[in-house]
This record gives structure tokens, sequence and C-alpha cells, in this order.
């Protein structure tokens, strides 16, 4: 299929959650057929500057997740990961009881530094991306450092972590690769791989073209890797994809991600099947809009509903100088 910014409109679901979405950024009308909502911004849950922990003023690769279910004495009802990502970096929390917030940050930030004895002292951490493990109901973290290493790390209750380990690196893909990093992983079944789990995340070569990789895993803990990209960034006319997220609808999956061309982008959309052989390119999934705050770059999405309410959340604005901002669904 043509890859273009038209509206593209399904029915996903994403941790269990329904989700509708299309194309239309911050301010646009809906367009959305069958009744469909679009998600449209809402407001801006926060800014590096009004945060304690503040190291490089800058916050990037919000993961939102409802906990009030999961946890017996939750902070609140939803945790917001986030983090910065250059130097020291440091993996953060916040807690809210509604999506549209406040949040509020956690005093311990970060809850993950870059130094983590005797596992790790690196440059930087960053990226978390939080999986609620229901086989040992426990969260699982993924998140990068330095950007040639993705690691896991468990908890009980979302704010003490225990190291795990190492589950992707750039000696696990082919010669050439650079970077493996920005990892999601979802719980997905893949019979004929024998796996349960699926990751996404950026791989960068030395081309310096950043594409979206995948994996699978029976457990979340031991992985196998494609050694080609799910996403390449030139099949969608990009200059780099990243920040991918699965939501699936009606037995089939699909991925969605941020494409940066120069200092903005959108987010789109690409069907990739089930069993992950489809590669069609579906277009502008949310085009982001030209004022503050995306100010033409929306990116690395998350999702979640409250009151049963489908949301988004995301980064909003220039890489490294934006927010963390909330979209809703919306039918009008």
């Amino acid at each position: 299929m043509t890859f273009d910014r038209r509206t593209f409109l399904r029915t996903a679901t994403a941790g269990g959650a329904v989700f509708a979405f299309g194309a239309q950024g911050a301010g646009q009308a809906a367009a959305a057929p069958g009744g469909f909502p679009d998600y449209r911004h809402v407001r801006t849950l926060l800014t590096a500057g009004q945060l304690s922990y503040n190291p490089t003023g800058e916050i990037i690769f919000p993961c939102v997740r409802g906990v009030y279910d999961k946890l017996s004495a939750p902070l609140g009802r939803y945790y917001l990961y986030y983090a910065p990502h250059d130097a020291p970096g440091g993996i953060c929390l916040a807690h809210g009881d509604s999506l549209e917030g406040p949040f509020t940050e956690y005093p311990g930030n970060p809850i993950v530094s870059n130094t983590w004895s005797p596992h790790y002292k690196v440059s930087h951490v960053s990226s978390p991306h939080v999986l609620w493990n229901a086989d040992v109901r426990e969260l699982w973290l993924y998140f990068h450092g330095e950007n040639t290493t993705t690691r896991l790390a468990r908890s009980k209750d979302g704010v003490h972590f225990t190291y795990d380990k190492t589950v992707l690196s750039t000696s696990m893909m082919p010669a050439g690769t650079t970077e493996t990093s920005y990892a999601r992983v979802f719980r997905h079944d893949l019979p004929a791989r024998g796996a349960r789990y699926v990751m996404l995340f950026m791989w960068n070569t030395t081309a310096d073209h950043r594409d979206i990789g995948w994996g699978w895993s029976p457990d979340g803990r031991t992985w196998e890797f494609s050694d080609r990209p799910l996403i390449d960034h030139a099949a969608v006319g990009a200059v780099n994809v990243g920040g991918p997220h699965l939501l699936t609808r009606g037995g089939s999956a699909y991925v969605v991600y941020n494409t940066d061309k120069g200092s903005g982008g959108d987010i789109l959309i690409t069907e990739v099947g089930s069993d992950f052989s489809r590669r069609d390119h579906l277009g502008v999934f949310y085009a982001s809009g030209g004022a503050a705050p995306e100010n033409g770059r929306a990116a690395s999405p998350s999702f979640g509903t409250d009151g049963g309410v489908p949301y988004m959340v995301y980064e909003a604005g220039e890489r490294l100088s934006g927010a963390i901002a909330l979209a809703r669904a919306t039918t009008s």
C-alpha cells in the first residue's frame, strides 16, 4: 500500500484495554468513519522544569500503567514512568489517580540510576518501559544504558526494583549494529515461534538511519531477534523511526511509531499481522500539531484507559526539549 498521510482508523487493544484511534492532530476535526474516535491533545502532564529531579532539563519516553488492580497499596491509581536521556539519565516515577492528572513526582527519583553495583556503571540510563507480568505478578522494567544495551529489572511494588539481566545488546544483532535501545515489550503469542512476548526496539547501524527491530521470547527474559528490520525507515519515507508500541485488533497486530524528519515528525502505523509477517504501511496515526507543546513533533506513545476512555501519553515537542503530554480519544 502506498504510504501517505491519510487518516487510518481502527479499534485496537493493548494490555487488555480497547483503543480506537485515528490520525488527527491537536485541534483538528475528527473524521472517523463508523464513529471511531481520534486522539486529540488535551494537556501537558509533565515538564522537566517542574521536577525536583531534573539533571539535564529534558524528559522522554513515557510509559503509563494502571496499578490500582495489580498492587496492594499503590501510591496512586496510575504510575507514569519517564526519564531524562542525557547523562546521567535516571528512571523516574510519577503517580496520579487520573490519567488526566495531576501526577506527583516520586520523591526518591531516580528509582534506577546509571550506577547499579555490581551490575553496571554507565553514562546514562533511560527509556523505561514497564510490563505487568501476570505470570509472576511483577512489574518488569526494560530500559537502556548505554544505547548499546537493553536491560531488565523486576519489582513487586513498581518502585523498588531488583536487577535481572541484559536482554538485548548490539552483540546479539548483525555486524554493523551500533544501537539497540528504546525497547518496549508486550504480551503477544507467536505459537509458531514458541513465544509469548514480543519486543520492539530502535535499531541503528553504521548507516546511521534508525529502524525498528523486533524479537520474541517464551518468558520475557530469553530472546531471539530478527536480523531484518520490522519497520524500515526508507519504506515509510523517513530519516529515522523509533518509539514503537504494539496494538492489536480483530486478530491482527499493528505497530505505531514516531518518524523524525529533521526536527519534527508524526506518529505512523503499520499492520504487521498476528504473526508479524505483514508490512502494510497505513499512514499517519497521529499528526502532530504546529502549536505548543507539540511544535510539529509527537513521539514515543504509550496507552491506557481511565473510566473507559482511551488515552495516549506521549512526547510532545522538539526532541530533548519537549514535555510529556496527554491526548484523549474523541468522537466529535
